[in-house]
C-alpha cells in the first residue's frame, strides 16, 4: 500500500508554480510518491513531460477551484495558496498548507489569520484604502522553496510519500 504526498497548487494567482514542480521532481528523483495537481479555472500550461504533474480545470465559478482543492486535502497532504478561507479550510482538514510566500497556515495562526483577512475585507467593503498585499520578492521565493521542501520531508519522516510495511 502506498500513501502518496498529493501537492495541490492553487494555480490561478500562484506565482511559484516552477518552484513546486522543481521541488516535487527532486523529492521524486529521491524515491518519495508524490503528485502535483494544478487547480485552476482555466486552461494553464503545466510540464507535459512528467508524470507527477497534473492539470485539473474546474468550471468558472467563484469558488470553484478552492472547493476542489478543499474537498479532497487531507493529512499527508500540501495545498499552495495565498488564498485565507480555502488555507482555514485545509488545515482543519489535516493537510500542510504554504503560502507562496513561505509561511505556513497552522492551527495555530489561521484563526488570527482569518479574522485579520476578513478584518481587511470589511473595511474595503466600507470604502477604507487598505493597500493590498506587498508585491512578491525575490527572497519570498526562497523562504517558500525551503517551506515547501521542509514540508515534504517532515511529511516522508512521518510515513507519508513511501510504500507502507506489510503487517
Amino acid at each position: 500500500m502506498v500513501s502518496s504526498v498529493a501537492i495541490y497548487v492553487d494555480a490561478d494567482a500562484c506565482p511559484v508554480k516552477q518552484e513546486v514542480y522543481r521541488v516535487a521532481e527532486r523529492h521524486a528523483l529521491k524515491g518519495v510518491d508524490l503528485k502535483v495537481l494544478v487547480v485552476s479555472n482555466s486552461p494553464i500550461a503545466v510540464p507535459r513531460d512528467h508524470a507527477l504533474i497534473e492539470r485539473v480545470v474546474v468550471g468558472a465559478g467563484m469558488d470553484e477551484a478552492d472547493n476542489w482543492i478543499a474537498e479532497r486535502a487531507t493529512r499527508g497532504d500540501i495545498v499552495v495558496t495565498a488564498d485565507v478561507p480555502l488555507a482555514s479550510r485545509c488545515v482543519k482538514a489535516g493537510a500542510e498548507v504554504i503560502g507562496p510566500n513561505g509561511k505556513p497556515f497552522t492551527q495555530d495562526s489561521i484563526g488570527m489569520t482569518l479574522a485579520t483577512r476578513n478584518l481587511m475585507d470589511s473595511l474595503r467593503s466600507a470604502g477604507e484604502i487598505t493597500g493590498g498585499p506587498k508585491p512578491f520578492a525575490a527572497r519570498d521565493r526562497s523562504a517558500f522553496l525551503s517551506a515547501l521542501d521542509q514540508a515534504i520531508v517532515r511529511l516522508t519522516r512521518e510515513g507519508f510519500g513511501f510504500e507502507a510495511p506489510n503487517g
